[in-house]
């Protein structure tokens, strides 16, 4: 059974058809990687899933599920949980204290017996401590942990971001360009990331226009192109598909293999 399945999902903006009946599932465990050029529908499919979009037409099931018009902060705790393009972190906050914040979730003190029962309190917040820092080990940033986050190379800070992700405690994260923007040296750091989180157990959907990134990573490819998916494969299935080669390099290209 898939952890995740979306049927004939669509999103409609005005005239604009986003997303347009767009079959999408993930099985547990996998890593599977959605491509596309700019303006294919990536993000959009991706708000739609997370709950910051509703649907136009379409149904989505995490776990078996519907999860249709569910608040993202909801699916968060039903551990569905998604990183962004654009990095979101207190800059002015440790590295630590960043990833703290990212463990509200797991609090189960609340203001009252954080009054009444100190010491359960204090007890709590050393047990997320620790487990904080183990993230931090997990993405390659343990011994930034007292560091502002705004000193962080971008790379780190999108490590940050998934550290942070990792916090909700995810079953399915879904992640939005990860190395966007990144130097060489930056992306290798950043695969290393996401296949330490994959081998952990949790299930990964990515979005990356990076083709080094998800051909070296994801077990299977979908591609979008104006809101429909075009193909779907292994990544050497992808390479090769002249469909997609026409969606990246334009039609009436031909492959020179001599």
């Amino acid at each position: 059974m898939a952890l995740l399945s979306c049927q004939s999902v669509s999103k409609n903006f005005g005239g604009l058809m986003a997303v347009d009946r767009v079959d999408l599932s993930i099985d547990d465990g996998e890593l599977l990687g959605l491509i596309g050029p700019n303006g294919a529908g990536k993000t959009t499919m991706f708000n739609l899933i997370t709950g910051f979009l509703a649907p136009s037409g379409g149904s989505i099931k995490y776990r078996d599920q519907d999860i249709l018009r569910r608040p993202p902060h909801q699916l968060a705790e039903q551990g569905l949980v998604r990183t962004f393009q654009k990095i979101n972190v207190f800059s002015e906050l440790t590295v630590e204290d960043n990833v703290l914040i990212g463990a509200h979730l797991q609090f189960k003190t609340n203001y009252l017996k954080a009054l009444t029962l100190p010491g359960r309190n204090r007890r709590e917040r050393e047990t997320i401590r620790g487990q904080a820092g183990g993230h931090l080990k997990e993405v390659g940033l343990e011994r930034w942990r007292h560091a502002r986050a705004k000193n962080l190379p971008l790379g780190l800070q999108r490590a940050l971001g998934i550290a942070v992700a990792l916090t909700a405690k995810p079953k399915l994260l879904l992640l939005d360009e990860p190395a966007s923007g990144m130097t060489p040296d930056e992306t290798r750091q950043i695969m290393e990331v996401i296949r330490r989180v994959h081998a952990s157990g949790i299930t990964v959907l990515m979005v990356e226009h990076d083709m080094q990134v998800v051909m070296n990573l994801c077990q299977r490819l979908i591609v979008l192109d104006f809101g429909q998916v075009v193909a779907e494969g292994t990544p050497e299935q992808i390479r090769n598909d002249p469909k997609v080669v026409e969606v990246y390099l334009g039609k009436g290209f031909k492959r020179d293999d001599s």
